[in-house]
């Protein structure tokens, strides 16, 4: 069986090297499917490697003496720092050494190293960060949510035709709704950018545009493909990452305040459980970059050995879909 084999950013984020390590393990120790190439400082990856028990022909180890930090300039640091693990990792995609990279890094880096050291396909104008945020339907696909905050209408028109692609070929429903994020479901509302895109994604052939949709809505499932420039997305999902933890935090703190609660929390703790794991941004791993030469994934940078375990798996359903191949053949011809 042909491998999918990712290039793993070992010293992006907040936790690395040790959780994005255990991820990689975790990973290859639970899929057949997978390779895992760890790009970083070697004597730190190697150290954390002799905690686990692995195939090693499962894990390789590729040396980078640099890190990009948080802090620093992204065009700067992807220029400059040429042997940061990110741009070691995006280089053996670049050079078809790998199908994938995935990194908890800079947000910032990942976007500007996408598109510098990857490429983007011919024809796409802007690569959107694509996140998955869960719903009570299941998933929606919202799309951009950090990439492009000067976005124009055409742009949108082709977020819109990668997201749907990406949801069809990953979630596996045909034709996915797509929604346009608005203010309000009345075609005269809107700033100008919702305004001139509405009229380009009805006459869009290729997808299924069912109008404008509200915030409030996006919980409900009220499209699978969600469209917006990334000012807005970008806020949309870090409100709904913070909403769903507070809430579940000031849920937990109700349930343990007396005896009583404790009690009734014990009848209710499966459907509790549920209830958590739907609503659990993080389930379904990294936000990949559409539109690029290959598959570049961002994690959170806050992002545990369970989320670089997803997010390196996330990597196995975009290459055995082929949905670059697809988004070519769609889009760029």
């Amino acid at each position: 069986m042909e491998k999918v084999v990712v290039a793993l950013d070992a010293m992006g984020g907040d936790y690395a090297p040790e959780q994005t390590v255990k991820g990689a393990v975790n990973a290859v120790n639970s899929s057949d499917e997978i390779k895992v190439l760890l790009v970083g400082k070697e004597e730190q990856i190697q150290k954390e490697l002799k905690k686990y028990e692995y195939d090693s022909r499962l894990i390789d180890v590729v040396n980078a003496t640099e890190i990009i930090e948080m802090g620093d300039v992204p065009t700067a640091a992807v220029k400059k720092k040429k042997d940061s693990s990110l741009v070691v990792a995006m280089k053996l995609v670049r050079d078809e050494k790998a199908d994938a990279v995935v990194s908890a890094g800079s947000t910032g880096a990942v976007l500007v190293g996408g598109q510098l050291v990857v490429g983007r396909l011919k024809g796409i104008k802007r690569p959107p960060l694509a996140p998955f945020v869960p719903t009570t339907k299941g998933f929606s696909l919202l799309l951009d949510c950090g990439a492009n905050v000067d976005a124009r209408p055409e742009h949108l028109v082709q977020f819109a035709q990668m997201g749907s692609i990406y949801f069809e070929n990953v979630i596996g429903k045909k034709n996915p709704t797509v929604g346009l994020l608005n203010i309000g479901t009345e075609e005269e509302k809107g700033n100008q950018l919702v305004k001139e895109t509405h009229p380009l994604l009805k006459e869009c052939k290729t997808i299924n545009y069912i109008g404008s949709i509200e915030s409030r809505e996006i919980v409900r499932g009220a499209a699978d493909v969600i469209v917006c420039e990334a000012f807005a997305g970008n806020i949309v999902l870090k409100f709904f990452e913070g909403l769903a933890l507070t809430l579940f935090d000031s849920l937990k703190q109700g349930l343990m305040s007396s005896l009583r609660t404790k009690i009734g929390t014990l009848l209710i703790k499966p459907a509790l459980k549920g209830l958590k794991k739907q609503f659990d941004t993080s389930s379904q791993g990294g936000a990949p970059l559409l539109g690029l030469k290959g598959l570049v994934v961002k994690a959170h940078g806050n992002s545990t050995e369970k989320e670089i375990e997803i997010a390196i798996k996330q990597c196995i359903s975009f290459k055995k879909q082929k949905i670059n191949e697809k988004i070519k053949e769609s889009i760029c011809e």
